[in-house]
């Protein structure tokens, strides 16, 4: 503030003096009006008019009017200057008296006329005096105006004069022209080839600017290749390279050859390894816990990892993108602030990656936003507080919802764009339970076409129906009379015959850690409820296993076929109409095997375990369906059921 005033202070000073010196420039010029005419009134009256009168001489007119001196005589003889305009003015005094300071033939001119002149002259001078006197005079203005200059054109052909006439044309010998056709051509050829010369010269000039390499100092260096921009922009240039370099197609194949036009994948019969992906900076001590494939892009695959006990300083819960095409590295990886136990995929929304959490947090990740999750519900009771084992989206295109059930009971409906608060809170509850009433449950799933009525797998080793709103003959919440009890121990996962061509949908398999896998048919959703405690019993019991069974899932283009993983790292695909004892092939791996899941057009299975790998198999002609596997599995299962 103090410098803007300052500077207000200079202005004003500024302006002050440019007024003082504008008011002494006012006075000093009137002051010098003031004397000029001081200084001509001193000049006598009969000065100035000899010299008026000395001035006019030839030119005054009579008072009566005759002229003086013929026009030929008052203009000097010989003068050439320039009578554009012309003016003269005659000066009268008394009748028939001569006009003072004219001068006769054979006199003099009066001296005091000259010295009143030079002083009339003087006046005028210094100020520009106008001076009035007392005249009876007439003015006469002549215009001389020169002659209009008359342009006249030459209506001859304008042209350049080549040298040769019509008639020298006639003359000239065939050598001649040639001759002359020759300096023409080589003259045009010479004026071409500068033309390309210089073209090519400017080319090169172009190309050597171009190809100057800009030498970096080690700071601009180091500045490039630290910025996020640089990191971003070689990220993601590596990765089109890599899945291009990953194309198996042969470019100097021979199509002369008949061996060469074989395809190597053109399917068999068995499990054959197309891809395992491994990361050891992200999945060391690590355990894939969830796996789930892109309905949208059918080569992405999202794998769920737990925490990692020997880096307190790493995420706890990680979530990474592999794509088949990308075998080094995943395509995005997302992180979590614990332990991610489910991850989806949105089947409405091919960017949108959902996953559960074990401190209960639901969390939502974007592929066009950084790694953090978008979205995340609170750590408050009005959501999850315990481990969310179990997730689903169901619904439409323009309706769909995010269906999550907790180890303490609680089934929780959310809207994707807004995970604050659940739209709907369902408790379920077992009033048989002896110690709590809570329901502990460890899996769920729907029928296909199915958004209000699923079934959850519990701790207990029971499964259980369960209706999000009340019905005919049946209350929303947990249907306690209906038990699917089996199992010996929990059930780690359910899942839903997917429709195909026939209507399999009530159909479900269960995987326990008692080391079997259970095929069951579900009670219809409109049926009333049992009033009395009733146990469903399976259709059948699969029991070719050594350890604990994790996962299980059908095949989403063959009715009969079947997949499942268990803790010897093994995976068995069953084909029931075939054999329902034993699996039709299997593959190992080694390391106990958790999760499992079919690709959309079912011709490969992605597995991941406990070593943190993701073993991606290829099916072959396993997976294609025959036209008659549905009516023989539905032999089968009438067999089952007897």
């Amino acid at each position: 503030m103090d410098h803007r005033r300052e500077e207000l202070e200079r202005k004003r000073a500024k302006l002050a003096e440019l007024r003082r010196q504008r008011e002494e420039r006012k006075q000093a010029a009137m002051q010098s009006r003031e004397q000029q005419p001081a200084a001509v009134s001193k000049l006598d009256t009969q000065d100035i008019n000899d010299l008026v009168n000395s001035l006019v001489g030839e030119r005054a007119l009579s008072p009566t009017g005759q002229p003086g001196a013929p026009r030929a005589a008052r203009e000097a003889p010989g003068a050439s200057r320039d009578r554009s305009i012309s003016s003269a003015t005659s000066v009268g005094t008394q009748a028939g008296s001569p006009v003072p300071g004219t001068a006769t033939p054979g006199t003099s001119p009066n001296p005091a006329t000259g010295a009143a002149a030079a002083a009339f002259a003087a006046a005028g001078a210094a100020g520009g005096l106008r001076i009035v006197p007392a005249f009876t005079a007439s003015s006469i203005v002549v215009f001389d105006f020169p002659p209009r200059e008359k342009i006249v054109y030459n209506k001859e052909v304008q042209t350049a004069d080549t040298g040769v006439g019509e008639r020298d044309e006639g003359r000239l010998t065939e050598d001649e022209i040639e001759r002359r056709v020759r300096q023409i051509r080589e003259k045009d050829d010479r004026a071409r080839a500068a033309r390309e010369e210089e073209r090519a010269r400017r080319e090169a000039e172009a190309q050597a600017r171009e190809s100057e390499v800009r030498q970096l100092t080690d700071e601009q260096r180091a500045t490039i290749l630290e910025s996020r921009e640089f990191a971003a922009f070689v990220d993601q240039r590596s990765r089109v390279l890599e899945r291009v370099l990953d194309e198996k197609y042969d470019a100097m194949v021979d199509y002369t050859l008949a061996a060469a036009t074989e395809s190597d994948d053109a399917g068999g019969e068995g499990l054959k390894l197309a891809v395992a992906f491994h990361d050891d900076k992200l999945s060391r001590n690590r355990s894939v816990m969830d796996l789930a494939w892109s309905t949208r892009f059918p080569e992405l695959t999202a794998a769920a990892y737990n925490r990692n006990p020997m880096a307190p300083n790493e995420p706890d819960g990680v979530v990474a993108i592999w794509n088949t095409h990308l075998r080094e590295r995943p395509e995005f990886v997302f992180y979590a602030p614990s332990d991610v136990l489910r991850v989806s995929f949105s089947d409405f929304n091919p960017s949108v990656v959902v996953g559960s959490a074990y401190s209960g947090q639901i969390l939502l990740w974007d592929t066009r936003a950084k790694a953090q999750p978008v979205l995340k519900t609170p750590l408050t009771a009005s959501g999850h507080t315990h481990p969310v084992y179990a997730l689903r989206v169901v619904g439409s295109t323009n309706a769909h919802q995010l269906i999550t059930a907790s180890t303490d009971g609680l089934v929780c409906s959310w809207q994707l764009d807004m995970l604050a608060q659940p739209q709907e809170a369902l408790e379920l509850t077992h009033p048989a339970h002896l110690r709590t009433d809570e329901v502990s449950v460890t899996c769920m799933d729907f029928a296909d076409n199915e958004t209000t009525a699923f079934v959850v797998g519990t701790a207990e080793g029971a499964a259980y129906h369960v209706n999000r709103y009340d019905r005919a003959g049946c209350k929303a919440g947990l249907n306690a009379f209906d038990a699917y009890r089996a199992h010996a121990a929990p059930i780690n996962s359910i899942h839903f015959h997917p429709s195909i061509a026939a209507d399999f949908s009530d159909l479900f398999v269960t995987t326990s850690s008692d080391w079997t896998m259970r095929l069951w048919r579900a009670r219809p959703a409109a049926k009333p409820a049992s009033t009395a405690p009733t146990d469903i019993r399976p259709l059948h019991t699969f029991d070719a296993f050594d350890d604990y069974v994790y996962d299980a899932r059908w095949s989403p283009v063959h009715p009969s076929l079947l997949a499942s993983v268990d803790g010897t790292g093994r995976l068995a695909l069953w084909n029931l109409n075939q054999y329902v004892e034993l699996p039709v092939h299997a593959a190992a791996t080694g390391r106990a095997l958790n999760r499992l899941a079919w690709d959309r057009p079912g011709r490969r299975i992605a597995t991941g375990g406990v070593d943190g790998s993701v073993y991606v198999y290829d099916v072959g002609d396993l997976a294609a369906p025959r036209p008659d596997d549905s009516a023989r599995f539905t032999r089968v299962l009438a067999e089952l059921a007897d």
